[in-house]
């Protein structure tokens, strides 16, 4: 039976990949290319050596894209939606990446490789997602190596009080508006969705919460940065040796 977070995933971001990467964009304050360009640095501060890199949540590939500008590695992408990885090939193909990255229909929840494939994992937007959190955790650190960096981008919530509310009222208010305004219904149905989304993720799932999901699906050393001014949190740590 198909879970329904899901469905409502896909059903959410299927009309979306022509404008996804301005959308991001937008609903990041602009922030979103330096959030991502954090994570993957902070797993290659870990995994100087990677090759093989795993991408979840990938969409249109821009992670993806970002790792073969940083490193030698090839990366497999692997996304929910088929409309998503579409867009994605279309920028891989672009980029002339073709023969370092490969993009993958799949579910982060049951991944389909062996264990202890990949050399570093990242992923992106994901954990509001998925029904279990700590579950998918431990799946994502299933297939990456011992010694492997694990790292990941999510958006979070404010704590500055000042801050949270300038926050509360820019995911209420500014982003339905500004999402209908650049992509029609489709957009506005997205920037209405994203606040009461982020508040009730961590509402069930607070930071230091999740930072125990890690410690627990084995990634030791695990790190939180907050990013421009709490509305971004980029995550990172090593899997365990044995």
């Amino acid at each position: 039976m198909p879970n329904p977070v899901e469905v409502d995933a896909k059903e959410l971001f299927s009309g979306l990949p022509q404008r996804y990467d301005l959308l991001a964009e937008i609903l990041s304050f602009g922030q979103n290319r330096r959030w991502r360009h954090t994570m993957v640095d902070a797993a290659l501060r870990i995994a100087p050596d990677a090759r093989r890199v795993l991408d979840v949540a990938t969409g249109t590939a821009g992670v993806a894209l970002r790792w073969t500008d940083r490193a030698p590695v090839e990366v497999t992408g692997v996304d929910l939606t088929e409309r998503m990885l579409l867009r994605g090939r279309e920028n891989v193909a672009r980029n002339r990446r073709g023969d370092r990255i490969r993009l993958l229909l799949g579910r982060a929840e049951a991944l389909p490789f062996p264990d202890a494939t990949f050399d570093a994992v990242t992923f992106t937007y994901l954990l509001r997602y998925v029904d279990d959190p700590a579950a998918t955790l431990v799946e994502l650190a299933r297939v990456l190596k011992p010694g492997g960096a694990l790292a990941s981008l999510e958006f979070a919530v404010p704590g500055n009080p000042a801050w949270h509310a300038a926050w509360y009222g820019y995911t209420r208010a500014v982003l339905p508006a500004a999402g209908m305004l650049t992509g029609g219904r489709e957009w506005a149905n997205v920037g209405s969705f994203l606040g009461p989304s982020i508040s009730g993720h961590y509402a069930a799932h607070p930071v230091e919460s999740i930072v125990g999901y890690w410690r627990a699906a084995g990634i030791e050393g695990v790190r939180a940065r907050r990013m421009s001014l709490g509305g971004g949190l980029v995550m990172w740590g090593r899997k365990a040796d044995g």
